[in-house]
């Protein structure tokens, strides 16, 4: 069996708020193996979006080690941080955070310019991921010409283009409809099909469902881990009885 893409053992991330130690994350630990989907799911403050800076590369810990295929992140520098993101995450966002005057190829193919990439090499790759998501006919379109599942692919193109190993979708349905939020997730679905790894930090149980594996946070530390429908009505447990 391949090492795992992501190994967490013992992550801390504390912040001082006013003279306070505030344990935003107190001794999280996990593996994700290459291959899997997996979602963050918790409510407001349990501490999701502290695990998202971390893993996305964003923040680095307090204390606790933070693998990512195979190099150990806690302790890089701003500058390497920023260059293992670039290799190695592809983000989607609930806001798209699209250019609004850039076509949906120019979108895709930004973060290939920060490889020093040649422009004809560029625009081969962002077609190509445009085609995976369906969106060979939409290529010259800027965002205010799409529906928002569209910009959402576009998003999802942007994120696959640079063949990242990991996909890291924050909330990634939130500002879509019920029926646009599931076409995401079908695409979702799809991706997992082709080998890609996911995890989508979310705060409904719902949505946690559809993943294979899901991992519950409280309270900074973790208090689920399984299959996304049992960790799910976990949760819609803890609502109704709360």
């Amino acid at each position: 069996m391949s090492d795992p893409l992501i190994v967490v053992d013992r992550l801390h991330r504390h912040y001082l708020v006013g003279g306070e130690t505030v344990r935003a994350l107190d001794g999280v630990s996990f593996s994700i193996a290459r291959g899997e989907w997996v979602a963050i799911v918790g409510q407001s403050g349990s501490g999701k979006s502290t695990l998202m800076n971390l893993l996305g590369c964003l923040d680095t810990p307090t204390s606790g080690v933070y693998r990512l295929n195979g190099s150990d992140v806690e302790g890089l520098d701003d500058d390497a941080l920023a260059d293992l993101r670039n290799r190695e995450i592809g983000f989607v966002f609930q806001t798209f955070q699209l250019l609004p005057r850039a076509t949906a190829l120019q979108n895709v193919e930004l973060p290939l310019v920060y490889r020093g990439l040649s422009r004809r090499e560029r625009r081969a790759r962002a077609a190509q991921a445009l085609e995976a998501v369906g969106l060979q006919n939409r290529m010259t379109h800027r965002p205010n010409e799409l529906s928002g599942g569209q910009r959402q692919r576009v998003a999802v193109a942007r994120a696959l283009v640079g063949n990242p190993s990991l996909l890291l979708a924050d909330e990634p349905t939130g500002n879509l409809d019920s029926a646009t939020g599931e076409e995401i997730i079908r695409l979702f679905s799809e991706l997992h099909a082709r080998g890609h790894t996911l995890l989508l930090v979310t705060h409904e149980p719902r949505l946690a469902a559809r993943c294979p594996r899901a991992i519950r946070l409280s309270d900074g530390q973790v208090v689920g881990d399984g299959p996304g429908t049992e960790i799910a009505a976990l949760g819609a447990a803890r609502v109704v009885h709360g």
